[in-house]
């Protein structure tokens, strides 16, 4: 397994690997912050069921973090990460892609990316300029990797339709593959920030997924008012009170538009706190 650091390396690495495989080959990017677990695998294991090699890159991007946010303390387990993606690659041409932040972002870079309004909605509501960070860094890693798929996980769904948003308008032609949550036996969403949490506060977050299968129990059950769907989420969340509600939202996946009525296709999302640790997760109707 190679450990690539600069956007040169990278580059290189993408030529060379082309040349191995041919006119037939398919390059894989899997974009983690590290802090490696069974969901980001999942993606990883996606990536190499399709793909003939594939790039991992772990990089804690500074710009999707608000002043008064986790990026000083935001888990970096690069070497523990490196070991499980070893793991993967006994049989498969795996590459790590770890640069610092002056290689991806120059002294004296002036230019960033912005998915106008959908990047101010949900967690861009209540994380501005969380999204303009993060469109900017999938931009520069699908640019310089240049591969044929990059692979997201559900968990992150409102970041997932600005990547689809800014992939259409920027004529990257990049395929966008989206994997399913992986969660504990428990449900709780897998998640980095996980780490955060104390065994209490593990159990104070099983109230998000209780109040996904609260939602999806009563669609499944022809309820399709939202306002009655969100009135069942906070009555699950009224069961927690030390949990801290951030936002319940039911939107079209595509434009993070609120709608009234549920149908085929829709995203409900939520986010809370447990503690001062931020948590996310949803459901795709």
């Amino acid at each position: 397994m190679q450990i690539l650091r600069t956007v040169q390396e990278l580059r290189s690495w993408t030529k060379s690997t082309r040349a191995i495989f041919g006119d037939s080959a398919k390059l894989g990017l899997v974009p983690t912050m590290g802090a490696l677990h069974a969901g980001h695998l999942s993606l990883v294991r996606a990536a190499m069921d399709e793909c003939s090699a594939v790039v991992v890159s772990i990089f804690v991007n500074p710009t999707q973090f608000g002043p008064s946010e986790d990026f000083d303390r935001y888990p970096r387990t690069f070497a523990a990460d490196c070991a499980l993606l070893e793991a993967e690659s006994a049989q498969f041409e795996i590459a790590v892609f770890a640069p610092s932040v002056d290689e991806l972002y120059p002294k004296g870079a002036k230019t960033f990316v912005e998915v106008d309004e959908l990047s101010s909605r949900l967690d861009g509501h209540s994380r501005p300029g969380h999204f303009r960070g993060v469109a900017t860094i999938v931009a520069k890693l699908l640019i310089v990797a240049a591969a044929d798929r990059a692979y997201f996980g559900q968990k992150d769904a409102a970041q997932v339709a600005v990547i689809r948003r800014l992939t259409a308008d920027l004529l990257i032609p990049t395929k966008i593959i989206i994997c399913p949550i992986v969660r504990e036996a428990n449900g709780l969403a897998l998640s980095s920030r996980n780490a955060y949490l104390t065994p209490e506060q593990r159990e104070q977050a099983l109230v998000l997924s209780r109040a996904l299968r609260t939602i999806k129990s009563k669609f499944a059950a022809g309820e399709h008012s939202t306002t009655a769907l969100k009135k069942a989420a906070l009555e699950v969340f009224a069961e927690e009170p030390v949990v801290r509600l951030d936002f319940v939202e039911f939107v079209e996946w595509e434009t993070l538009k609120p709608v009234e009525s549920i149908t085929e296709g829709n995203l409900c999302a939520l986010a809370a706190y447990v503690g001062s640790t931020r948590l996310i997760d949803n459901l795709i109707f």
